[in-house]
């Protein structure tokens, strides 16, 4: 694994701690595919598929950032990538790491330590991050993004997903998902830490990282399934690159 043996645990400032406690409490059902994180599970393979089709995860030095109970990091690992797995919530590291032993997932780690923190530690070193359903829960989102940015080499590839700020966003993922559809804990979203795509856009082209694209994240309450679609009026998905690399 290079370099993710000799990193030191830090932690930042660039947490909530209530946030953390909310995920903390729910940590022990996170590989429950029937629980409070069966979206998580269902998401997963649309956005794991969309990843490695861009990236190719294979022999990739890879980190997950926010991995929480390790659901898109195990994944990746599964396909052949050297992942590292951070986040601030013991409690879920711990889960992370108890499945990765108990399902024998080849070529995975994790640490207890903030982006920013591994940033200064490693720099330029990472072939692929990835930030997952993490922005909206972080006091300073831009910080986290320049984070992501300087940890991966130059032309490397940077992934994130969140959920955009505006009515229908609101009606959908915190009415609907969290209140009518029960998909979702109540509390689980607050809409004034929810971040519009061009704000996005703005955190990456400042950190040095060039959006090449973007899609949305449909659910259909009828057939119960998830899709990737060209709408990202709530939930979307930004593939960025690093600027520097080879032909950029």
């Amino acid at each position: 694994m290079g370099f993710f043996h000799n990193l030191t645990m830090t932690t930042s400032l660039n947490a909530d701690p209530a946030e953390l406690a909310k995920f903390s409490d729910l940590a022990h059902r996170w590989w429950d595919k029937e629980s409070e994180f069966r979206p998580l599970h269902e998401i997963n393979p649309l956005r794991l598929e969309w990843i490695n089709g861009l990236c190719g995860l294979s022999a990739k030095q890879v980190l997950d950032v926010g991995c929480g109970g390790g659901i898109l990091a195990d994944s990746m690992a599964r396909l052949g990538a050297q992942v590292l797995g951070i986040d601030l919530s013991t409690k879920a590291l711990r889960v992370a790491q108890l499945h990765a032993l108990e399902a024998e997932t080849p070529s995975i780690q994790y640490r207890e330590v903030s982006a920013e923190s591994l940033a200064l530690e490693a720099p330029a070193t990472l072939d692929v991050v990835t930030c997952m359903e993490m922005l909206e829960h972080v006091p300073d989102p831009a910080s986290v993004v320049r984070a992501c940015a300087s940890l991966v080499k130059p032309g490397g590839w940077v992934f994130f997903s969140t959920l955009n700020r505006n009515p229908k966003s609101f009606l959908f993922s915190i009415i609907g998902a969290e209140y009518l559809l029960n998909l979702l804990p109540r509390g689980t979203h607050e809409y004034a830490k929810m971040i519009q795509p061009s704000e996005l856009a703005g955190y990456c082209r400042a950190a040095g990282l060039t959006v090449r694209h973007t899609r949305g994240m449909a659910y259909n309450p009828l057939t119960k399934r998830y899709s990737l679609t060209d709408d990202t009026s709530v939930n979307y998905l930004f593939a960025t690159q690093r600027d520097g690399g080879a032909g950029q």
